[in-house]
């Protein structure tokens, strides 16, 4: 199950070109990659913190194509990292947590 879509990542990147989709269709499956790799766990699209991590590095990626590398760009990374680090603390599904 995918984390986001192209159409709401269309909307997110405030409609960039249709010859782009395929391109885009690339970079929302490596973003998806880079969250299970990163995380170890698999989400879907009900969780809005692993959503917006999903469009956040798309946007990245995509706007920064000629620099893509394995990492997020410098002026994403903290963002990254503090997305990163919640999702991987998350308890698992149906576990209790105290506040």
């Amino acid at each position: 199950m995918m984390i986001i879509d192209l159409p709401l990542t269309r909307k997110w990147l405030r409609e960039p070109p249709e010859e782009d989709d395929e391109i885009l269709n690339l970079i929302i499956g490596a973003a998806e990659a880079y969250l299970k790799n990163a995380t170890g766990r698999v989400f879907d699209s009900t969780n809005n913190q692993a959503r917006l991590f999903c469009l956040v590095l798309v946007t990245d990626w995509y706007e920064n194509r000629e620099l893509i590398g394995i990492k997020p760009s410098d002026k994403v990374r903290f963002s990254i990292q503090s997305m990163l680090l919640q999702l991987q603390n998350l308890p698992d599904e149906g576990e209790v947590t105290s506040v």
